[in-house]
């Protein structure tokens, strides 16, 4: 049985070892594909990253990108896997390979996708284009989050769909519309230094914030809304500045993230913070880092052809929600751009033996060329 255009293309790329933030010839794969379709095709390098921009069609009405990334996560032990992590080996129906799910496959359908759409209507109304980045799985800061002012002087978009792989159970179970926020918090709690058996010369840090530590367990941030849950704050590490068995540490280091809601921001997570630290009369030093802001879509012509499309074409409800961890698409939408995620099933990104079924790939090019059909061709 022969193998389906966009299965073709899904291997090809699933051959390249592109390792974050390596791209290795992705995007060039894909330039050769939209080149001949039409597309004009910006390249751009900042520092060790590929990005890749490609449009056709002008500001004449809506106007769809679809966002993607070519890297991909290191493969781990290389034995453990059923075949080589860039074999694109296919077997009872799955495509395996690293990035099979997250998210080369997405990115061959939504490419042959908009090749279908401009082909079948070369003088389309408004204007379909595509991004690509070799640092979503990396750092993220010389990816999207670089292009997307570089583009915006130029170009500006009604419409954004992320590839990532949303699906939980079945394609197009889920959709994404919107994520949290990320805010990083490296927290230093100061005592004094001493003696473990003169404890009465010395100020434990550790002891100073227990307290501190177990409000925080239970404290609540806010009531997240009607799409996000609370905001949530964990704590991921805590070391001392001693490892020595027999000297008190004159400091704790606490690493902590929020993941927020929409109903907070950093200033008043920051704030809250500060204010609980108060409370229990602690010495300390903070330092923070953003590294996304919350954002959410409730765009009902945006939705409806999400859900429309996955209906026609899986047959199913979509369930729309804001769960998992951050995506370019929170470099996106501060342009006024809407933003949702739809992929395939994410069960297997990140582990051995990564995989994707050959049907869904087949079907979610489907549901983007349905997708782009649909939002192109509405003027208001």
């Amino acid at each position: 049985m022969s193998e389906s255009q966009v299965i073709q293309l899904a291997k090809k790329l699933i051959e390249i070892d592109s390792i974050t933030p390596n791209d290795k010839g992705c995007q060039i794969l894909i330039t050769d594909l939209l080149t001949q379709a039409g597309f004009q095709i910006e390249h751009k390098r900042f520092g060790k990253v590929d990005n890749l921009f490609a449009w056709h069609g002008s500001n004449d009405g809506k106007s769809l990108m679809f966002l993607g990334h070519t890297d991909v996560v290191p493969t781990g032990d290389e034995n453990s896997w059923k075949y080589p992590p860039f074999s694109a080996s296919i077997d009872d129906g799955y495509l395996y390979g690293r990035g099979a799910a997250d998210m080369k496959s997405s990115v061959a359908a939504f490419t042959l996708a908009m090749i279908e759409f401009v082909k079948k209507k070369p003088n389309h109304l408004g204007k379909i284009a595509l991004m690509l980045t070799s640092d979503d799985e990396g750092i993220a800061l010389d990816g999207v989050k670089k292009m997307m002012p570089y583009i915006t002087p130029k170009h500006a978009f009604d419409y954004c769909l992320v590839g990532e792989p949303s699906s939980s159970e079945q394609l197009g179970d889920v959709a994404r519309i919107g994520r949290r926020g990320s805010l990083h918090v490296n927290i230093s709690i100061h005592g004094k230094q001493g003696h473990v058996a003169y404890p009465e010369n010395a100020s434990n840090p550790i002891f100073l914030a227990a307290q501190f530590i177990d409000y925080l367990s239970s404290f609540k941030w806010d009531e997240g809304n009607e799409d996000f849950p609370p905001t949530s704050f964990q704590i991921s590490a805590l070391k001392t500045s001693s490892n020595t068995s027999n000297i008190i540490p004159a400091d704790l280091y606490i690493q902590a993230n929020f993941r927020f809601s929409p109903e907070s921001n950093e200033t008043s997570l920051k704030y809250q913070l500060q204010q609980l630290l108060d409370k229990y009369n602690l010495n300390y030093t903070l330092k923070w880092n953003l590294s996304g802001r919350p954002f959410h879509s409730r765009n009902k012509m945006l939705k409806n052809a999400l859900a429309d499309s996955i209906f026609d074409i899986c047959h199913r409800n979509v369930m729309f929600n804001t769960a998992g961890g951050t995506s370019d698409g929170r470099f996106v939408a501060p342009h006024g751009v809407e933003v949702v995620e739809l992929g395939v099933v994410n069960k297997t990104i990140h582990q051995i033996d990564e995989k994707v079924l050959i049907t869904d790939v087949e079907k979610l090019q489907n549901i983007y060329y349905q997708i782009i059909t649909t939002l192109l061709n509405r003027n208001t």
